[in-house]
């Protein structure tokens, strides 16, 4: 659920078309009230909670190779089949749930991004079970504040330092499909970066 220059990342990577401000104040979004939603309620907003975390770390995996609209037409599918997002009862997924969330229509019927999902709420228990969270881990890698907003989509990068060395730091944790661009998506999308372009109507 990011955005970046090159493409929907941020606004991110792959998926999204964005706007000029000049021509609606709204750097992407626009062309959907869902998408539009997100944009003016969600994205860019700060997200705590190893739970909440979870849930954008998995959706930006789901993401990859689909727009981002996709997903979030399925957002509620997945929070369904996923159990609401809670890594305890997701890292106890077995093979009759893996077989479940293959069959199921509503969600991104991925093998790989799949497991990795449950992968990854196994290394958010991990985490949680040596002292730390995902939370703290993930915010760790807030940068300092842009000293000046982004004036278009061209001074967004794709991914930073920070999110090379946050996908680093989550891959050494046992986390997958967390690479550099997919967590600068998750940067933008939780709030640790501001991306919203100079003159959006949701820059803060």
């Amino acid at each position: 659920m990011g955005v970046t220059g090159t493409g929907h990342t941020g606004v991110m990577t792959d998926s999204i078309s964005a706007e000029t401000p000049s021509t609606s104040l709204r750097c992407f979004g626009g062309d959907d009230p869902l998408y539009a939603a997100y944009h003016d309620e969600e994205w860019g907003l700060p997200v705590h909670g190893d739970a909440a975390l979870f849930e954008r770390i998995v959706l930006e995996g789901m993401q990859s190779g689909l727009s981002w609209l996709t997903i979030l037409r399925k957002r509620e599918a997945f929070r369904e089949a996923f159990a609401g997002f809670d890594p305890h009862t997701v890292a106890a997924f077995d093979d009759d749930d893996f077989t479940r969330l293959m069959a199921d229509a509503g969600i991104v019927r991925n093998r790989l991004k799949v497991q990795a999902a449950i992968t990854n709420a196994r290394a958010v228990v991990a985490l949680q079970e040596s002292g730390s969270s995902l939370d703290e881990l993930f915010w760790s890698f807030a940068p300092a504040p842009r000293a000046a907003p982004p004036a278009d989509w061209s001074e967004v990068p794709a991914s930073t330092p920070e999110s090379v060395a946050l996908a680093k730091a989550l891959k050494k944790a046992g986390f997958v499909f967390v690479g550099p661009t997919t967590m600068y998506a998750a940067m933008q999308a939780c709030g640790l970066v501001d991306d919203h372009i100079a003159g959006c109507v949701a820059r803060r």
